[in-house]
C-alpha cells in the first residue's frame, strides 16, 4: 500500500520572539505493508531529519493530522488531495479539504490555539516531539 501522512509542525516554540517561532505544514510518503509500519517510517525518518538538517530544530511539535491509503495511484484522472484556502493574514485560520469530489469536499478547518493545532475545534494529539539539547 501507499501511505500519504499530512502534518503540522511547531518549531522552536522555546524563543521569546514570536518571529523566531516557526510553525508549518509537510506531507510525506512511503509504500509500506500496512498503517502501522508506515507510521513508524515516519516517525524515523522525521528523526532523521531533526538530528541531521536544520528541519524541526529547537522545541519542535509535530502532528499527523491525516494518513490517506492507497493500493494504487489514479490512471484514468487525477485527484486532488489537498486544497487550502486562507482567508486574510497567516495568523488566520483556513479550511483545507481531502479528495475534494462528488462523494463530498471532506473540508476541514484548521487553527491554532496556544501553538497547538486544532481541526473542526479539536485539538490535535501529539505524534512526536524534540526538545532542545
Amino acid at each position: 500500500m501507499i501511505y500519504i501522512g499530512y502534518f503540522v509542525h511547531a518549531t522552536n516554540q522555546e524563543k521569546v520572539d514570536e518571529r523566531d517561532r516557526r510553525h508549518g505544514e509537510f506531507n510525506m510518503v512511503i509504500e509500506a505493508p500496512d498503517a502501522a509500519t508506515a507510521v513508524d517510517m515516519f516517525k524515523q525518518r522525521l528523526v532523521k531529519y531533526q538530528t541531521e538538517s536544520d528541519l524541526f530544530e529547537g522545541a519542535a511539535s509535530i502532528y499527523l493530522v491525516q494518513l490517506f491509503e492507497f493500493d494504487r495511484f489514479p490512471d484514468h484522472e487525477a485527484m486532488l488531495l489537498s486544497y487550502k484556502s486562507v482567508a486574510g493574514d497567516p495568523a488566520m485560520p483556513f479550511i483545507r479539504c481531502t479528495v475534494p469530489g462528488q462523494e463530498g469536499d471532506s473540508c476541514r478547518i484548521f487553527d491554532w490555539t496556544n501553538n497547538q493545532p486544532q481541526v473542526d475545534g479539536q485539538g490535535e494529539k501529539l505524534f512526536l516531539s524534540f526538545n532542545p539539547s
